[in-house]
């Protein structure tokens, strides 16, 4: 299974009604947890006895995966930010995942406010699956806000940073 198939599942289970999908294929699995309540049929009167929390083995999916509301919340927000700045170019995420603005807690950001960008420098990492990925500029022009906190989850095509050409 590659990484856009994963991202697919992702997305598809946080628009659903599951609150847990689990899947295995060979010797790869993969559980995705929702946060989302499982509703119960209050007519039946069979004692519920809770299992142990199933362990994946190989990722732990469940450090990138938001809920519904939160990933609509962000979505939203970006957007909004990003139809009252028209003229301004967008960077977006390429990936779900966990954002981070340098490549240490004691190294210097790749970019601020004001800095200028050339496509193909480096404006962030993206963490997905314990890999670091590094983040390039697809635009030229001056970096004029960050829409993304630090060492915060990200969805696929949110908009990172707005660029004025």
């Amino acid at each position: 299974m590659n990484f856009k198939e994963i991202q697919e599942l992702i997305r598809l289970v946080s628009k659903s009604d599951l609150s847990v999908f689990k899947m295995k294929e060979g010797d790869f699995e993969l559980t995705i947890k929702t946060g989302k309540e499982v509703k119960t049929n209050p007519s039946i009167s069979v004692p519920y006895i809770p299992a142990a929390p199933a362990i994946p083995a190989s990722l732990p999916v469940s450090r990138s995966v938001l809920t519904a509301e939160e990933t609509s919340a962000s979505k939203a927000a970006s957007e909004e930010e990003a139809n009252s700045n028209k003229k301004l170019l967008e960077i977006k995420s390429p990936m779900v995942g966990t954002f981070y603005r340098a490549s240490g807690p004691d190294k210097p950001q790749f970019v601020k406010v004001g800095d200028p960008v050339e496509v193909g420098s480096t404006v962030c990492i993206i963490e997905a699956m314990k890999l670091f990925n590094e983040i390039e500029s697809e635009v030229k022009g001056k970096i004029v806000k960050v829409l993304v906190e630090d060492a915060s989850p990200v969805e696929y095509d949110q908009v990172l940073f707005l660029v004025e050409p």
